[in-house]
């Protein structure tokens, strides 16, 4: 079986935010930008360029590996479909939070996630500014890696009262009906916000600067690496309906707290199904 090549991966991720990313920040002209599946869905040259750059280094690092980019899911969805069954996936977002990327903001991430046998064993977040990596192997805890190439050890924050509780919570995607009776009940907690990039959002949380984060959109390319990631700093990671979070999971919410017990009163007072 191929080897599992993460600072191989890295170093792709890296190279592509250096060399077809960060160009083009702040230098797309509209032709550059095009919509998916509505308004807010963009797609930019960077996102397209990005991923192609990967894919060709992971072909060489894990040749065995299926490649499960966002951008190629866009172009055939049936690649979504072979995440959970492959032996080995790499599963990678090229821009993530490319609605502030294509609005010059610096917020704004690389990931990728290795997947084995339907489990989540690797994942990586690049930040392009900081030029520094968030990332976990399973069972080997989680770490920041800095660019002088020291790395640090990550553990969520330590648990709050609800009223004092800061996270993130995406609504976008919730249909009518709940967006509205979940919106009044975030005034229970101090702060909620939400960054409009899962990756950046996963890195706060692991760096203990989030005690919760709602996701309401599972796309294996936005959370199979940072939930991976959140999970080994220490945080509890589940479902909505209290079910683990699998590479196989396209549907339902996503809720991270920092332990089990402050999940069960965010679902309970803020985020009820």
């Amino acid at each position: 079986m191929t080897r599992i090549d993460v600072d191989g991966l890295a170093d792709a991720l890296r190279e592509a935010a250096k060399t077809e990313i960060l160009p083009r920040w702040r230098h797309l002209s509209p032709e550059m930008i095009r919509s998916k599946s509505n308004a807010s869905d963009l797609v930019t040259e960077a996102d397209e360029a990005s991923e192609r750059l990967i894919r060709a280094r992971v072909a060489t690092l894990m040749p065995d590996a299926t490649f499960v980019g966002e951008e190629s899911v866009a172009a055939d969805p049936a690649l979504l479909g072979k995440v959970a069954g492959a032996d080995l996936a790499v599963v990678v977002d090229p821009v993530d939070g490319t609605g502030n990327f294509a609005a010059g903001l610096p917020l704004f991430a690389v990931m990728a996630a290795v997947v084995s046998k339907g489990e989540a064993v690797a994942g990586l977040i690049y930040d392009a500014f900081a030029d520094d990596f968030v990332m976990a192997e399973k069972g080997s805890g989680a770490f920041v890696r800095r660019a002088d190439g020291t790395s640090v050890r990550l553990a969520v924050s330590e648990p709050v009262p609800l009223a004092e509780m800061v996270g993130t919570a995406s609504m976008s995607f919730l249909e009518p009906r709940r967006r509205v009776g979940m919106l009044p009940n975030l005034a229970k907690v101090r702060v909620a916000s939400a960054y409009r990039c899962a990756g950046q959002e996963y890195r706060a949380f692991a760096s203990g600067h989030l005690h919760f984060t709602l996701f309401t959109k599972l796309m294996p390319w936005d959370h199979l690496a940072g939930s991976l990631i959140v999970a080994e700093a220490g945080g509890h990671v589940r479902k909505l309906d209290g079910s683990p979070y699998t590479p196989a999971d396209t549907e339902g919410d996503l809720l991270l707290a920092t332990d089990p017990d402050s999940w069960n009163l965010l679902r309970r007072e803020v985020f009820s199904l």
